[in-house]
């Protein structure tokens, strides 16, 4: 993917703004939208944008309280800013990570899925893959893995226990709800409340058998490693002889080449919906599936306004 392009179409037709996402964010949108702002200026037409991945979406944990909130901004921010009688009309993007932001566009969104080219990956370039198992690295992950299991007939593992950032509101200096002091102090004395158990992460645990078998672990995104390091080593000490990280999105950011070099996993598989070619040459275990033919054909049927539920053809919710 380039970083971004401009495609016109015959007068009075689309006009397609193309870029990758992985710009933090606030460049991103300005580049989008100065391009969109001159195409609109131009007589007739209408402008598609088509953006593979937007990072803007992909929030840490520690800033789950507010996630939902930018979830919800963005889209609007996105609209206003190409919003006129021949602004904005359409976007394309693919593995969205999570699905429901769809909703909060004004227009309408195709969020393709790379998940067809990671499953011919693993039939075509995996020569004993009959005998993997898909591996869940969390039981978030589990219903992406459970997709992945069924249409390759292959068994499914999950695990669970490993560390995860706190979900609680008081990462980002926020109480809601108060602390539990101040609720006690708050309740009349004659109540009996039951007040909800802390967290506590439990072990960690491989559900689902493993031993003598290929592990790949599958998700949507891969940024920071250091999760699917912990799961490469918990997935060997089980017995996995081999182990693959196949995911759409390839942010790899910061050392995560040496790590990924220097771990137990033996391939990481991403799309190249973000450029990662820098990345490939520091870890040759970084192998590139080419998604570019399920973009130009959205294109090519949005141009022609042709139907697009070929792309989505046995597309279930999980997927």
């Amino acid at each position: 993917m380039t970083d971004h392009a401009v495609l016109y179409g015959p007068h009075d037709q689309s006009r397609l703004t193309v870029g990758h996402g992985c710009f933090c964010h606030d460049r991103q949108f300005i580049l989008l939208a100065d391009q969109s702002e001159a195409l609109i200026s131009l007589p007739g037409g209408r402008i598609v944008w088509c953006v593979p991945t937007f990072t803007l979406f992909f929030q840490t944990l520690n800033q789950s309280s507010t996630r939902n909130l930018v979830c919800r901004q963005a889209p609007n921010l996105i609209y206003d800013l190409c919003s006129c009688s021949k602004g904005l009309t359409h976007l394309i993007t693919m593995d969205l990570h999570q699905k429901e932001i769809q909703g909060f566009f004004n227009i309408p969104v195709d969020n393709l899925r790379a998940s067809p080219f990671l499953l011919q990956y693993i039939q075509e370039e995996i020569p004993d893959y009959r005998n993997a198992v898909i591996v869940a690295k969390s039981p978030s992950s589990a219903k992406r893995a459970q997709s992945f299991a069924e249409r390759l007939r292959l068994g499914i593992a999950v695990i669970h226990g490993e560390a995860q950032d706190a979900e609680s509101d008081l990462v980002d200096g926020r109480h809601s709800p108060p602390a539990a002091k101040n609720i006690a102090a708050a309740i009349h004395p004659s109540l009996e409340i039951p007040m909800m158990f802390p967290k506590e992460k439990p072990p960690i645990t491989v559900v689902g058998d493993v031993g003598g078998r290929i592990a790949i672990i599958v998700d949507d995104i891969i940024d920071d490693v250091d999760s699917f390091l912990a799961a490469a080593d918990t997935l060997k000490e089980r017995g996995a002889y081999k182990i693959f990280v196949m995911a759409t999105h390839g942010l790899l950011s910061s050392d995560a080449p040496r790590l990924i070099e220097e771990s137990a996993i033996d391939e990481v598989v991403v799309t190249n919906t973000i450029p990662h070619e820098i990345q490939k040459l520091q870890c040759p275990k970084i192998k590139t599936v080419d998604i570019s033919m399920i973009l130009s054909e959205a294109i090519r049927r949005i141009h022609n306004g042709e139907s697009m539920s070929y792309l989505f053809r046995n597309i279930g919710v999980d997927d």
